[in-house]
């Protein structure tokens, strides 16, 4: 056989293989139509082998937006987790004295990551009321919306939305936010332990690593109703945080893991003057 043909095959055999970000996004596509998919089918359709379906599933396992089954993948479960409108109702003096203490830190000409969560949504109010110029990178409509009327550049992420969330999520979102370096990030968490953060909303926890190997100085924003708790998917070690900022300070084993981390505790002071008008802020 001539090299001409040899090259031939090669090229047919490679024709139609889908690329790694398409396949991620075609697996989690899949699942929202059914239950379960099995890796033979996935090699099939995608011409890639079953060790390269293997890889995809332990990634968004990993990331937390699938749960791995025996010779394929089911769409995670989780247990019964208030939405972000329930928790937006929710202690709300806690989490506006960590907003505004959040807000504090960012300076004029900053680019700072901000993701998704009741309490960065309240930051994200104080930085439009004091009328901030940074630049903001989020995943988060509502963040997004309270920025976009004030001095700052506003990007939101593309991604699949997640809407009990308000948020966007996946593959696509990843890889926007792995193409910026960013002065700081400010992320939630669901949980705060002595392991480090955890996340039980599906695909939180892969976007807020993102927004950690991104930024050049890491703040976590945590009430301490959340102390103590490990939820499904694991952040990160302590030793990603450069500080917590919270509304009160955490105590016996916590604490000496934070400070064995060399983690600094920011306690928030409480709010000169509450928003009495919460849907239209004016500016300082």
């Amino acid at each position: 056989m001539s090299k001409t043909e040899k090259r031939g095959m090669k090229a047919k055999k490679g024709q139609g293989r889908v690329k790694k970000s398409d396949r991620r996004r075609e697996i989690l596509l899949e699942l929202k139509l059914r239950p379960h998919v099995r890796i033979s089918e996935l090699a099939h359709r995608f011409n890639v082998s079953a060790e390269t379906v293997r890889r995809d599933f332990d990634a968004l396992s990993h990331d937390g937006l699938i749960s791995r089954a025996h010779g394929g993948a089911s769409a995670p479960t989780q247990g019964r987790y208030p939405t972000l409108d329930e928790r937006t109702n929710a202690r709300l003096e806690e989490r506006e004295k960590i907003g505004k203490s959040a807000a504090d830190l960012i300076q004029e000409g900053e680019t700072v990551m901000i993701d998704s969560g009741s309490t960065t949504i309240e930051m994200a109010r104080m930085l439009a009321y004091r009328g901030t110029i940074c630049t903001v990178i989020t995943n988060s409509v509502p963040v997004a919306m309270t920025l976009g009327h004030t001095p700052a550049e506003v990007i939101l992420c593309p991604g699949e939305y997640l809407a009990a969330e308000s948020a966007t999520i996946g593959t696509e979102t990843l890889e926007f936010l792995s193409r910026f370096n960013v002065d700081c990030c400010m992320i939630g968490s669901s949980g705060f332990s002595e392991e480090g953060p955890s996340e039980t909303v599906r695909g939180f926890a892969a976007v807020k690593r993102m927004m950690l190997a991104r930024a050049e100085t890491r703040h976590l924003l945590i009430d301490s109703e959340k102390f103590g708790r490990k939820d499904l998917t694991h952040i990160g070690d302590l030793d990603r945080l450069d500080s917590i900022i919270t509304d009160t300070e955490p105590t016996g084993d916590l604490l000496s893991a934070i400070k064995s981390a060399g983690v600094e505790i920011l306690v928030a002071e409480q709010p000169l003057q509450r928003m009495t008008n919460r849907g239209q802020l004016s500016h300082a």
